[in-house]
């Protein structure tokens, strides 16, 4: 790009902070710089038109993980690292929704119930077993017992007729909560350019060179909020891991409120708009699911339209309007990475899946390592 004095002067000199992905973690920590630093020049790139990773892709799920969920990561983190990984869910939901409020996101908390198939006994009996000890383990953290058994009020076919239901989860518009960071982004005067990607960085003195493929510059601090996309700039354990998801056109008089999570939460849904959204299926094809690309594949699509006419919607006619997909970041283990990585180059990245639940928090743990 054949850049004017102007456009070099107004967008590309003096950037005190560089923040690359506008995603829930880069505009949270974008606001906790601007709130720390009035008078900074707060730059935010992003590659996409819209935010490009999962932030306007994810199914918009206020849940601090399903029992069974909470049951397995037992087995590979100690029992204090589970508690901290849900509270930092129940932490970054609580500040998510101090930031916006809960009407500019739709926010509504009819509860996160997990079914089990009906011939899953053994992963059922288990979860119905551990409630209590689960209930006791997070106790710190919601104050009461979170999980309770519930009847299957909704009407699923070919599961067991007992939930067990986290009463404090809930839902939100993923569209209204991106757009209500946006505005708050615009009124703090924080920059975003739109379908910018960073190439490469390379560290120099006390600035940071930062190259595009339209422009190069030059800023005091870079900071890296790209997620499940971290591993194309940083050498961290970050691996890409594609969701892909549907939604049904309006279904008259819909009974189905609430959020949902089956086969260990590979498969998830929820109401919004008197039609179901529906996701997951990643567990059929790992390797590859394992990828940047966005899209779809029949495999699993058909999938998701089967389980949804047997399970979800039995006897209830539905035709399906949109299809999407989007990028989550995941390691060997669930705690995000939120580091110094040089002298002025910081990363928060590898969300675990868990982007609305804990994205504000990891933003603003980023803006304070600086």
């Amino acid at each position: 790009m054949n850049l004017s004095y102007w456009e070099f002067k107004t967008w590309l000199s003096n950037i005190d902070f560089t923040i690359v992905g506008s995603g829930i973690v880069g505009l949270n920590c974008a606001l906790v710089l601007r709130r720390k630093y009035p008078k900074a020049k707060i730059m935010v790139l992003e590659k996409g038109i819209l935010p490009q990773g999962a932030s306007t892709k994810n199914a918009g799920f206020a849940c601090y993980g399903s029992i069974s969920e909470i049951l397995s990561d037992v087995q590979g983190h100690t029992e204090q690292e589970v508690i901290q990984l849900v509270d930092q869910r129940w932490k970054g939901i609580q500040l998510l929704r101090n930031t916006l409020g809960d009407a500019a996101m739709d926010f509504q908390q009819f509860g996160g119930h997990e079914l089990f198939l009906a011939h899953n006994e053994e992963l059922y009996t288990h979860c119905r077993e551990n409630l209590e000890k689960v209930n006791s383990l997070l106790k710190p953290v919601f104050k009461t017992s979170a999980f309770e058994l519930q009847k299957n009020r909704f009407h699923f076919k070919n599961i067991k007729e007992r939930y067990i239901t986290n009463t404090f989860e809930g839902q939100l518009d993923t569209g209204k909560m991106m757009a209500a960071l946006l505005n708050l982004a615009a009124k703090s005067k924080i920059q975003i350019l739109n379908s910018l990607e960073v190439v490469k960085f390379q560290e120099t003195g006390d600035m940071v060179e930062v190259k595009t493929p339209a422009f190069d510059f030059k800023t005091n601090k870079l900071l890296i909020a790209t997620n499940g996309f971290a591993s194309q700039l940083i050498g961290e354990m970050v691996k890409p891991a594609r969701a892909q998801v549907l939604i049904t056109k309006p279904i008259p008089n819909l009974h189905i409120k609430g959020t949902f999570h089956f086969d260990e939460g590979y498969y998830y849904f929820r109401n919004i708009d008197n039609r179901i959204l529906f996701g997951g299926g990643r567990n059929m094809d790992f390797q590859g699911e394992e990828t940047y690309e966005q899209g779809m594949t029949s495999l699993i699509q058909n999938q998701l339209e089967k389980i949804l006419g047997e399970i979800i919607l039995p006897q209830i006619p539905f035709d399906v309007d949109l299809r999407w997909s989007g990028i989550m970041g995941v390691g060997a283990v669930k705690k995000p990475i939120i580091k110094q990585l040089s002298n002025n180059v910081y990363c928060g990245v590898r969300l675990g899946g868990m982007g609305v639940a804990i994205g504000s928090h990891v933003g603003k743990d980023l803006a304070e390592l600086v």
